[in-house]
């Protein structure tokens, strides 16, 4: 029999869930969103559950993202798994960022995409030296999911759009610096900071083995990222970017012009209106809309083709230029989708169970 893709197990008084799939740097499926939701609904109730620690197998990360090889086999027949998966998943992420209980996320290693979903939406978040977080979905022609949009507009200043249209990785100091992490513990510290939960109060365990943080570069570049990427359009920050004078400034301009044009816009557009949604439910609800809408593209297919599938780095986006990408086209992206809207924000309001 082969061995669970999550493992769920109690140590001490802590609920633990182990992503175990090490060979894809614990990419996420389906079953694995299931299996993680089951738990955490059965755990909520439980007085002897004092706490959730979520962790990953093997030692190159948390979580490379979602499997988006699964992504690119079913947009091409349609779809429909995909549509599934992403409901569930948001909703998940969305009962992560209000469980009732301390929600401990290791986010050691390569935490990227879906990875950022079941960690950075959590009320205690431990990065490491180790820590190497993304959401690199415009590379691919996608844009930013899982609650990104919502974490990416309420990073200082401009960052969160730096980072999106960039891909940048993010080192423990810059997630903590653009909130999301809450502490920095060394790697050969986390055995002994994970009994310690299981021992005791996750407060206690926090003050023995979190260090301050490594500086943020990102932070230290924040000036010229502020003034180049306050601009309305995609085409202004790269124009505003190459006339920087600033060498950091000129290689993001060039990042962002290797992206998919589409992604790209339509990934502005989003971080801009996450800024004004009260919620991260009406943010998740935003980007079910952009999801499935990307489903239906040209560039997320093509994108994951070049990049992961065939792995020739070599994209033929269309359109193929920023200037090319209209704002009607943008506009189709955002379109609300009727009776099968996700409607996690209306399911706050009225008190619904987030299931």
């Amino acid at each position: 029999m082969s061995e669970a893709e999550v493992l769920v197990e109690r140590v001490g008084g802590v609920g633990r869930l182990t992503l175990n799939r090490p060979r894809a740097i614990n990419a996420l499926n389906h079953s694995m969103v299931r299996a993680m939701a089951s738990a955490l609904l059965e755990w909520a109730d439980d007085a002897s559950v004092k706490a959730v620690l979520l962790t990953g197998a093997g030692e190159r990360g948390l979580c490379a993202g979602g499997d988006i090889v699964s992504i690119y086999h079913d947009a091409r027949e349609g779809g429909s798994g995909s549509k599934d998966f992403w409901r569930d998943e948001y909703v998940l992420n969305a009962a992560i960022a209000r469980y009732p209980k301390p929600y401990v996320a290791i986010m050691d290693g390569i935490v990227m995409g879906g990875g950022v979903g079941v960690s950075a939406h959590g009320n205690v978040r431990v990065v490491t030296e180790r820590s190497m977080i993304g959401m690199p979905e415009v590379g691919i022609g996608f844009v930013p999911d899982v609650g990104g949009t919502h974490l990416l507009s309420r990073a200082p200043g401009e960052l969160g759009t730096h980072i999106a249209l960039t891909t940048a990785r993010l080192s423990a100091g810059d997630a903590v610096h653009c909130g999301f992490a809450d502490h920095f513990v060394p790697s050969d510290r986390l055995r002994e900071f994970e009994q310690a939960l299981a021992d005791g109060s996750v407060d206690d365990a926090a003050a023995r083995f979190a260090q301050p943080a490594p500086e943020s570069e990102l932070a230290a570049q924040q000036s010229w990222i502020d003034t180049a990427y306050a601009a309305d359009t995609v085409e202004e920050i790269v124009e505003n970017l190459r006339s920087s004078g600033v060498p950091e400034a000129a290689a993001a301009a060039e990042q962002i012009l290797a992206k998919s044009p589409t992604a790209a816009k339509v990934t502005l557009r989003a971080l801009r209106q996450a800024r004004d949604l009260d919620s991260l439910e009406a943010v998740l609800d935003q980007e079910y809309r952009v999801s499935l809408a990307c489903l239906q593209s040209h560039d997320l297919v093509e994108g994951i083709r070049a990049q992961v599938v065939e792995k020739d780095r070599n994209p033929a986006w269309s359109p193929s230029a920023l200037e090319a990408v209209t704002d009607e086209h943008v506009d189709r992206f955002f379109e609300p989708l009727g009776e099968t809207e996700l409607g996690l924000a209306a399911a706050l309001v009225s008190g619904e169970e987030l299931r």
